[in-house]
């Protein structure tokens, strides 16, 4: 029989293989009646292969106290960092400028984020993240 009583459905970023259940992520799970030590064991199992990528994950819990979750992709800036190749993102991005980003790296992202971007097309997803880019401080050659 499939659990139909859904007592709560919440977001949290955690980093991708390595999450521990200090704060911020146990005490938002304990919270919401998720056993962080139960959880944090399947997560980091699912998520393995991203070591240490920040990503997103929906968590829902049933009324019995058991729950689902989904893995999302990771943010838009923190994939836009990792092409760029850079730490973080400019404090004053219309004078600092602190990365460059072509073309392809930024199709290549697009379509990595596709699933949660709204866009109709490839191009229009780019035009989204491009904007993210420039108010990071990134630049986009071509």
């Amino acid at each position: 029989m499939a659990k139909k009583v859904i007592t709560t459905q919440f977001k949290i970023q955690a980093p991708g293989g390595s999450a521990t259940p200090a704060p911020p992520i146990g005490p938002a799970l304990g919270a919401n009646g998720v056993n962080p030590g139960q959880f944090i064991q399947q997560f980091n199992e699912a998520t393995r292969h991203l070591n240490g990528k920040v990503v997103g994950c929906v968590i829902t819990v049933f009324k019995d106290r058991t729950f689902t979750f989904e893995i999302k992709s990771p943010p838009a800036a923190v994939m836009i960092k990792d092409a760029a190749g850079i730490e973080k993102g400019s404090g004053v991005p219309n004078k600092d400028k602190v990365g460059k980003l072509t073309q392809d790296q930024l199709r290549a992202v697009a379509e990595e984020k596709s699933k949660e971007l709204t866009g109709h097309s490839i191009e229009a997803m780019m035009r989204t993240l491009a904007g993210t880019a420039r108010s990071m401080g990134v630049t986009i050659e071509g």
